[in-house]
């Protein structure tokens, strides 16, 4: 199968924020394999170092050392990102626009004509089921219609890989499946989309294998059900925070 992202030996150290205090380690040595058209979840509690090996990926911050290539090629080269769509935890449009509006304007930075233009913004908005809100602005979406239209704004380019960055953050349990769905579609046209997330269900659910981060460092990788027998536990949840060392608190 043909590796799509590749990260070897990935360090990054951010400098101390004050005169003689130590760097702060975010990767260390990471190393990582995603493959062509399959859903992958990169799992880890906050600051673990998910969205800074999201930001070398992106090219948005350099590595200390070791080395990360999207389709074969190191991503310090911008041509990349070409072949990729990105979806931020948080997202930012101009919320006069319609949705239609917005995916013109990317699509217009994308270098795609008119006529193309008219075909994706059809396609992505019956993807996303907003065919009927195209041409409300964007001030009017909820929260969940505009994470989805920051998916279609994501698939504009037509990209053969996806990055989310905790796609259903702060959705309700309706929005968050509609989410869902879109990865399991997408997934079934044979992108590959590799997302953080902290909803452990719908990883679960939707992912073909699980990478876990904590403190920097990868602590364990594979198939959902493997790693559930793994560590003896019931479901993926209990396998997330056994790795992360969670202890209960007993009630008196």
């Amino acid at each position: 199968m043909n590796e799509i992202l590749q990260v070897e030996n990935l360090r990054v150290e951010y400098p101390g924020g004050r005169l003689r205090q130590p760097a702060k380690i975010a990767l260390h040595g990471l190393n990582l394999q995603v493959t062509q058209g399959e859903v992958f979840g990169f799992l880890g509690p906050n600051g673990a170092g998910k969205t800074t090996t999201m930001n070398v990926l992106l090219g948005f911050i350099p590595p200390t050392s070791g080395s990360a290539a999207l389709f074969g090629i190191d991503v310090r080269q911008p041509i990349a990102r070409q072949r990729i769509g990105y979806l931020p935890e948080l997202t930012y449009y101009y919320k006069f626009l319609t949705a239609e509006e917005l995916l013109r304007f990317y699509a217009k930075l994308f270098g795609l004509s008119r006529a193309e233009t008219d075909l994706r913004i059809k396609k992505l908005m019956a993807l996303v089921e907003l065919e009927h809100a195209a041409s409300r602005p964007i001030k009017s979406y909820s929260k969940g219609m505009r994470q989805r239209v920051g998916l279609a704004q994501a698939l504009i380019n037509n990209p053969d890989l996806l990055i989310l960055d905790e796609p259903t953050s702060g959705l309700d349990p309706l929005g968050r499946m509609k989410v869902r769905e879109i990865i399991q579609r997408l997934k079934d046209e044979g992108k590959t989309v590799f997302f953080s997330s902290h909803e452990m269900g719908e990883v679960e659910t939707v992912c073909d294998h699980v990478a876990i981060l904590h403190q920097g460092e990868l602590k364990a990788a594979g198939v959902v059900a493997d790693l559930v027998t793994q560590y003896r536990a019931d479901n993926l949840e209990q396998v997330f925070l056994k790795i992360v060392g969670y202890q209960p608190q007993e009630v008196a």
